[in-house]
């Protein structure tokens, strides 16, 4: 039995009935209890948030922080479920046997890992559910071949293998085997179609970065949807369209339109994070995005590469090291318009992919708080969520509290409801939904995070409840919390 937490006084936003009233909100045994003008049962803790907004705690859909320090910073940008799906892990069942021995802050889980699966049939790589090993595979070429029959049969056989296992879905990393036969796509999502999971899918590129690609990457996803009736989700949006945005943003809508279930994310940067190794960043390509070497800075280093031919020796040498991407210019009024309007499109959802955090001697975790200095990532892992919440409710108005709601936490939780039970009672704040909690001062909410500095925690969440447990309480971490739970299918 967990301790009462009476959250009184604050503007109660449920986004699946569009709502925003005042008024108590009781939470008991990980769960709302009752909302109203309630009287606090005896040793509830008592919190006055009058002034304040209490919405469900974001639901991020594309996460890569598996460790406690990127959980805690995610935590302080209203996350309380941070999911793999856009590249997974494998053995999924190692994955969440290791968060669970581990402990978590926020609720977890995994989709199955295409490009996992890939590496194991055709180089005999066995993945070990981290980050690190993925990121070192994406930069070899023996991987991004095109399957044989009889290896496209085995990678499908360990992918439902994983779905047996629980994973959420199937991670596909497209775009970092971008010349393959685009029928593995389809049998992907038959697959998918016939588990009934959703696929996640950093696309190939666009026809208008490479005329030669062998079909467009965004309406790859929109034609495998119609030919196969999978859920298909299309991530970053953002970073895989550029200022070709407007034209992927209206195929998809089109095809929802016609009834193709696609669903779409974005994030508030102009800059994305991947592997230094990836196909999409061979020098010769880098012209067709009106960038170049000079926009690629690594993350361990700050090392911004002078010219083509380090860029060569670093993907050679290195190339599972993360790197940052510039592919919009965030000074530039015009290329911020764009990235608006990726994040104004009807029913696009907000989600990081938050990178690992780093340190100098090769860590990534520790349960040091505040994070030692010197910790190194993309400043999305930090402050992607009150960003977005900054630029679309604060200053431009575009979002309601209600419809930030429902993009951070409501909408993701409906992508995965065919698949578990376990977002059932995620994403709205009725009597009976789960305690994930977000408490935000709404003239504070903003991220801090930058490039130079880029684990400075997000100001504005006062209080986060995690399965009924505060993780945070009047803005202060709680070091002994880890209330996460695996969500799985």
């Amino acid at each position: 039995m967990s301790t009462p937490v009476l959250l009184t006084g604050g503007t109660v936003v449920d986004p699946e009935a569009a709502t925003a009233t005042v008024q108590d909100v009781l939470v008991q045994d990980g769960r709302v209890a009752a909302l109203g003008d309630l009287q606090p049962p005896e040793g509830a803790v008592v919190l006055d948030v009058a002034g304040l907004v209490v919405g469900p705690g974001f639901i991020d859909l594309h996460s890569h922080v598996h460790s406690v320090a990127g959980q805690r910073l995610q935590a302080f940008d209203g996350v309380t479920t941070a999911l793999d799906l856009e590249a997974g892990l494998m053995p999924v069942a190692r994955a969440y046997a290791e968060a669970a021995a581990e402990g978590r802050p926020l609720h977890y889980g995994f989709a199955a890992s295409w490009a996992g699966a890939r590496a194991q049939v055709l180089l005999g790589i066995q993945p070990d559910a981290t980050l690190e090993s993925s990121l070192a595979v994406l930069g070899n070429p023996g991987w991004q071949r095109s399957s044989s029959p009889r290896e496209l049969a085995d990678s499908l056989g360990l992918m439902e293998r994983e779905i047996g296992e629980g994973a959420l879905g199937i991670g596909v990393l497209l775009g970092y085997a971008p010349r393959i036969d685009p029928a593995e796509y389809v049998a992907v999502a038959r697959l998918a179609a016939a588990a009934g999971v959703p696929t996640y899918t950093h696309v190939r590129e666009l026809v208008e970065a490479d005329p030669t690609t062998p079909i467009d990457g965004s309406e790859e996803v929109v034609r495998a949807a119609a030919e196969t009736g999978a859920a298909m989700h299309h991530c970053h949006v953002n970073s895989t369209s550029r200022r070709h945005v407007d034209r992927v943003l209206a195929m998809l809508e089109r095809s929802r339109a016609e009834g193709s279930r696609v669903t779409v994310e974005a994030y508030p940067y102009g800059a994305g994070s991947t592997a230094v190794g990836a196909a999409f960043l061979e020098p010769s390509l880098l012209g067709r995005w009106d960038i170049g070497p000079a926009n690629i800075v690594m993350v361990g280093t700050g090392e911004r590469i002078r010219d083509e031919r380090r860029l060569l020796e670093l993907r050679a040498t290195s190339p599972g090291e993360p790197c940052i991407i510039e592919f919009l210019d965030e000074t530039d009024p015009r290329d911020l318009a764009v990235l608006r309007r990726s994040m104004e499109h009807p029913d696009a959802m907000v989600a990081s992919d938050a990178m690992p955090v780093s340190w100098p001697d090769g860590t990534h975790e520790t349960r040091e708080w505040p994070l030692p200095p010197g910790g190194s990532t993309h400043p999305r892992t930090a402050g992607t969520f009150l960003r977005a919440l900054r630029m679309m409710v604060r200053e431009h108005g575009s979002w309601s509290w209600p419809e930030a709601f429902r993009r951070c936490s409501y909408l993701p939780a409906q992508v995965l409801g065919e698949t578990t039970d376990a977002v059932h009672g995620k994403g709205r704040l009725a009597v009976g939904a789960d305690a994930d909690l977000v408490v935000l001062d709404p003239e504070r909410v903003t991220d801090r995070a930058t490039y130079s500095d880029p684990t400075l925690t997000s100001e504005g969440v006062r209080h986060l409840l995690v399965d009924g447990r505060l993780v945070i309480r009047d803005g202060e971490l709680d070091t002994s919390a880890y209330p996460g739970r695996p969500v799985r299918a």
